[in-house]
């Protein structure tokens, strides 16, 4: 089968006014970015906001194997399968970070026959909103230490510095550093660090944001630091967030691409699933249920994480009714679950597959809790046998259909498309997580409704960290939990479906200005590292300007 990009490259574009004109969006709110890519004017809404709401599909997944499960091919091709059938659908996903990738994980643009295009500018730079993102993000960083260096008026607290810097890519050596060195004239020598921008507050941020005026309100809410009395410096206090939002004007519109089979598609913000809350922005999705029938949007990593998430914090948060979650699985991940080693996935082992279905039946339990229709999409890969796929059928007590969309685009995944269409109702979804309990008993609801944990503790930090967020009122905020993605639990070792351990709280961040607490399970890198040969030896550029190995 021929690579991603050379899939990508044989296909037939239309531009993108056009694929504008198929949902009804006026010339006059797109704002192109060359033939194929372009933003639309948030002035837009006014024209839409009474139309009714489309149907919301979520797509998640059981827990991952490192290389991932599909979630995007599968959303993709679902989205373009609803259209073969004559339906009006739009998909909204997230922009890639360019850590992932240059790092293990390749594109996150979709893959084969199911892909949103152009996608060697989805992957790269596409139209600068993560880099709006950083030069946002880093403008604080400079304009704290500016500060502390010209007198000090807000009497920051070197030491007591929350805010550290960002960049867009996987770089270690950057986890932990000191910034000021070389004399006074460089500022003051402390500790520092960086994070990628997808883990970047600002990002969540742009991806929750109603609007400017709710993008500014959230940004002069950050919190940065603390003052020598012990009092919270907010962004408002060095009176930027005016500036913030300049820096981020153009990228809070949405992106509008389209799929191989020119399918509408917004791929809007980016950040990530494990340290925030992991799904496309709202003014994306909210967009898209105003000018279609049918939203297709993805939520990040398996559906511990992302679709907890998205269902007990960003559809509350937006207002969205949610119809229908599909849950992805793989022969592999099954097997991986199974205690197969990562090396001999590609052999048939039914007995380790039927095994890790205790991994997809723990997710699909837990999605049902929230009221929705959930349905399995089986993501077939070339090296899954057809007794594999047989008994993978024969035991999935829920409905299911196997997807071919890598394959065969949207007609791989009609079968799934007629599934949903059976199976989805107006909707019945109702949050887990609620705005009345207290912040421990959302935590232990999570940890045992969601982890199947049997009971949680607090490390000595965590506890600190809990008085000081009772102390400032932010106690009341909705919680972001983050934790491995690779086990249900708190523990990467732990596959299959763990229960009954102990679920370890170490930490808290505050997220003020995103509106939630972040719950620190584990150990969670802010700042990934690059493995010993990252993707990024794959990838070249010929004298053409052909780019080669981008997946």
């Amino acid at each position: 089968m021929k690579t991603d990009i050379e899939i990508a490259r044989e296909a037939k574009l239309e531009k993108i006014t056009k694929i504008a004109e198929k949902i009804d969006i006026a010339e006059e709110y797109v704002e192109p970015y060359g033939k194929y890519i372009a933003k639309v004017d948030l002035k837009i809404w006014e024209k839409v906001k009474n139309n009714k709401d489309g149907k919301l599909i979520l797509v998640t997944a059981m827990t991952p194997t490192p290389a991932g499960e599909g979630k995007t091919t599968t959303s993709i091709g679902l989205s373009m399968a609803l259209n073969r059938l004559g339906k009006k659908s739009i998909v909204t996903l997230r922009e890639p970070s360019l850590g992932p990738v240059f790092g293990i994980k390749g594109g996150a643009a979709g893959g084969g026959y199911s892909q949103v295009l152009p996608m060697e500018n989805i992957n790269l730079h596409f139209t600068g909103d993560i880099h709006a993102v950083s030069a946002a993000h880093n403008l604080i960083s400079a304009v704290i230490d500016a500060h502390i260096k010209f007198g000090n008026e807000l009497g920051i607290d070197p030491t007591r510095i929350y805010w550290k810097r960002t960049i867009d890519m996987n770089d270690r050596a950057l986890r932990n550093i000191v910034v000021g060195l070389g004399g006074s004239a460089n500022g003051q020598p402390r500790e520092d660090g960086f994070i990628i921008t997808a883990a970047s507050e600002i990002m969540a941020i742009l991806c929750l944001a109603k609007d400017l005026k709710d993008l500014k309100e959230r940004l002069s809410n950050i919190v940065v630091a603390q003052s020598y009395d012990k009092k919270l410096i907010k962004v408002k206090d060095l009176k930027i967030e005016g500036a913030l939002a300049v820096l981020l004007k153009d990228a809070i519109k949405p992106n509008l691409v389209q799929t191989i089979e020119n399918t509408p598609a917004f791929v809007h913000g980016g950040p990530f699933a494990n340290i925030a809350h992991g799904t496309n922005s709202i003014i994306a999705t909210k967009l898209a249920l105003k000018l279609s029938d049918y939203v297709v949007t993805e939520a990040g990593f398996a559906a511990d994480l992302g679709a907890e998430k998205f269902l007990d914090f960003v559809s509350p948060t937006a207002g969205y009714d949610v119809n229908a979650v599909v849950v992805v699985a793989t022969i592999k991940a099954l097997k991986y679950h199974g205690g197969v080693k990562k090396d001999e996935l590609d052999n048939e082992n039914v007995e380790a597959m039927l095994k890790g279905m205790e991994n997809l039946r723990v997710h699909v339990e837990n999605l049902k809790k929230y009221n929705v229709p959930v349905i399995v999409a089986l993501n077939v890969f070339g090296s899954d046998t057809q007794r594999e796929l047989d008994e993978f059928s024969k035991n999935c007590e829920i409905p299911h259909a196997l997807v071919y969309a890598f394959e065969k685009g949207g007609e791989g995944a009609v079968d799934l498309a007629n599934l949903v269409l059976e199976n989805i109702k107006e909707s019945q979804y109702k949050p887990l997580i609620t705005s009345e309990m207290s912040l421990e008993e959302k935590i232990e609801t999570l940890a045992k409704e969601i982890y199947r944990a049997g009971n949680v503790i607090y490390t000595d930090k965590a506890k600190s960290k809990l008085k000081f967020l009772r102390k400032h009122g932010y106690d009341t905020l909705p919680v972001i939990v983050a934790k491995t993605q690779s086990s249900i639990s708190d523990d990467p070792k732990k596959i299959n479906a763990p229960s009954g351990y102990t679920f370890t709280i170490r930490d808290f961040e505050l997220s003020a200005g995103a509106g939630f607490i972040v719950a620190l399970a584990g150990d969670i890198m802010r700042m990934p590292g690059l493995s010993k040969i990252p993707n990024a030896v794959n990838i070249d550029i010929d004298e053409e300007g052909n780019i080669i190995g981008l997946s």
